[in-house]
């Protein structure tokens, strides 16, 4: 195996890639757009939802809920409160769409609460959207919650008391989805470099000029692997940057910080290039590696952890997730951006990246056929 004859594929491959800035360009845009419009579509807090108010009782204690839930309005502004005279036509406009959620005071509410009797409110939910409906719940539990609170405190405590401490800064969901979105940059180049540009030199014949040069197998693959890992790692940071910058991760220039998130989109390039090469290495269809790319990022993308936790998951997707490189790529750099760790914590995912890389370039080299 000659160094100069790989360096001599790679450099041809590199030219061609950059006499194509529109396809630079485009393998970039989907990613980008992933990241903004998820981003702010499933990152953004719950505000402004129309939640119906049947008040039946009108006491003192209702008038307290009344004003506990407008405080939820004028400060996190999670709901927008419209009063029914009763709850039949309440849960008629819930079924039409035109309220979210019903919150029901009883007739006998404020009674019950003066005599201790198992007061209740009523939260009647549209249980259609769970996020929603989740959101709101988790609202008025806390709401209720501190109802319950006395009203001075004892002297004695004789409750244990849950005291919540946050690790990090608040994460939002934007910033949560960047490690997806580098990772998707990095296998859209992978797709284009490993799959398609491969399969459409080798059916326009460009490939029948390697069959006159003593290049051999191994060297080949070897050259055109790592091409694509360098297309991917360009693919990678400028995706980490732009992305950083438009979620707001802080500290994104640090030196160090940069150094290891160039090393993470370089190990996942090469084997996500190397997993795009195996597959397409005796595709001679170009219409292939089109027709499954739908597949192998859906696939490959969301069992990753990428936009849910892999701990919600089925066995059977959690199976998946383990041989993906997705998961190990989204880990290392979410370690990274959102954690700000240094090299131990992303060992496991580099070694992993790494053997995988190995096993799939030399199942390569073993299928790769030096013909036409």
């Amino acid at each position: 195996m000659k160094a100069y004859r790989i360096a001599a594929l790679v450099e041809r491959d590199m030219r061609k890639f950059l006499r194509s800035p529109a396809l630079m360009v485009a393998s970039m845009i989907f990613p980008l757009v992933q990241l903004i419009v998820l981003g702010y579509a499933f990152g953004g807090r719950v505000r402004n939802v129309r939640v119906a108010l049947v008040d039946e009782d009108r006491g003192s204690e209702a008038l307290r809920v009344r004003e506990g839930l407008a405080a939820l309005r004028a400060g996190p502004r999670t709901l927008q409160l419209v009063d029914y005279p009763n709850l039949p036509a309440a849960v008629a406009d819930l079924r039409q769409g035109r309220v979210r959620a019903i919150v029901h005071l009883p007739l006998d509410y404020s009674r019950r609460v003066r005599h201790g009797d198992r007061p209740r409110i009523v939260f009647i939910e549209d249980n259609t959207d769970r996020f929603l409906a989740s959101e709101l719940i988790d609202r008025l539990t806390r709401f209720t919650a501190d109802l319950n609170g006395p009203v001075t405190p004892p002297s004695l405590p004789s409750a244990v008391n849950l005291d919540v401490v946050e690790l990090y800064p608040y994460v939002e969901y934007i910033q949560y989805l960047l490690p997806g979105s580098i990772a998707m940059a990095i296998f859209v180049v992978a797709m284009i470099g490993g799959g398609i540009t491969f399969i459409d030199d080798r059916a326009r014949g460009l490939h029948e000029g390697y069959l006159v040069t003593p290049v051999e197998r191994a060297e080949l693959v070897l050259g055109l692997n790592l091409a694509g890992t360098i297309k991917g790692l360009m693919a990678g940071m400028v995706i980490t940057v732009i992305g950083g910058l438009i979620a707001g991760i802080p500290e994104l220039w640090e030196p160090v910080r940069l150094l290891y998130l160039a090393l993470v989109c370089a190990v996942a390039s090469l084997a996500m290039i190397s997993l795009m090469f195996l597959t397409m290495v005796r595709v001679t269809d170009p219409l292939v590696p089109r027709a499954v790319f739908g597949v192998l990022n859906t696939l490959l993308f969301f069992p990753s952890g990428a936009i849910y936790p892999i701990e919600g998951f089925p066995a059977w997707l959690r199976w998946i997730s383990v041989v993906d490189p997705f998961t190990y790529t989204v880990h290392a750099l979410r370690t990274l951006l959102l954690k700000h760790s240094g090299l131990p914590a992303i060992g496991r995912d580099l070694l992993v990246l790494g053997g995988m890389s190995l096993v799939l370039l030399t199942a390569s080299v073993a299928l790769f056929r030096r013909q036409v």
